[in-house]
């Protein structure tokens, strides 16, 4: 695995590259960093060039969340741009978690052609409702009178189903462990950019490239019903259940995760 990185309104962005073959982007999602894809990144280098990049204000580009006073999908997905423009991408398929979904969506509405396929895994391209919202500011306001720190500790479980929970107590620090650097101010921003972002229902119903699904059929995030149905709408989806999944099936479900996107990407090369 190898460090990179690019610049973006004067910040630096990490990214991390890996293996040989057709390209292939992975993005991480709200209170994660790009450690999120360890599994399947050990898997996938065999066949593809994986490049994970940290999100403005994560990992190793915590510095970058300053670039920029008011984030939003669109500026995210001028981030991954200017990762493509740097490693020479002329197409890739682009694979987002949650937020990373929202991301990926607001990339392919403004990129379309920079894609052969893209994926949404664990992630909707419905707009917040009224309830989402509110949850979302009453976030913000736990951020901002209790911390970053305390916030991660009740959010990191909650992204996971109760079996795993109680199976899997390690798993869960080592997760809360390696998103413990968070700033209150990255959280924040995450939470306003995904408060303000628009329905992408439309990117889905207009594409002409394939798109992956995967869904955890135990998700208190993104619900059963919001994931089943958006499935329908582009011109070819490829939909994978993980039935004992909640919001993080790359760790609850590892080979099951690996193996549906594996299969994805296989079929988009062989076009």
């Amino acid at each position: 695995m190898e460090t990179r990185s690019v610049i973006y309104q004067h910040h630096q962005i990490g990214y991390q590259v890996a293996g040989n073959g057709n390209p292939v982007m992975l993005v991480h999602g709200f209170g994660e960093d790009s450690s999120v894809w360890a599994a399947q990144i050990s898997s996938l280098q065999e066949n593809f060039r994986i490049y994970i990049p940290d999100l403005p204000g994560t990992g190793i580009s915590a510095a970058a969340l300053e670039a920029e006073k008011e984030w939003s999908m669109e500026k995210f997905a001028l981030v991954l741009r200017e990762i493509a423009l740097k490693e020479h991408l002329n197409t890739f398929t682009l694979l987002g978690h949650s937020l990373g979904g929202y991301i990926t969506l607001a990339f392919a509405e403004l990129y379309p052609d920079l894609l052969n396929g893209f994926g949404l895994i664990h992630s909707s391209a419905f707009a917040d409702n009224e309830e989402k919202i509110a949850a979302r500011k009453k976030g913000i306001e736990f951020i901002r009178t209790q911390g970053a720190s305390k916030f991660i500790d009740q959010l990191v479980p909650n992204l996971y189903g109760e079996v795993f929970k109680s199976s899997h107590p390690e798993d869960i620090r080592k997760h809360i462990e390696d998103v413990s650097g968070f700033s209150a101010e990255s959280l924040i921003s995450y939470y306003q950019a995904m408060i303000n972002r628009p329905d992408r229902t439309q990117v889905l119903s207009n594409s002409r490239k394939p798109v992956l699904f995967i869904i955890g059929a135990e998700d208190k995030i993104v619900n059963l019903s919001d994931s089943l149905a958006q499935c329908h709408l582009p011109a070819e989806s490829h939909v994978s259940l993980l039935k004992t999944s909640a919001h993080m099936g790359m760790r609850e479900e590892p080979e099951k995760t690996t193996s549906a996107i594996q299969d994805f990407l296989l079929r988009l090369n062989e076009n």
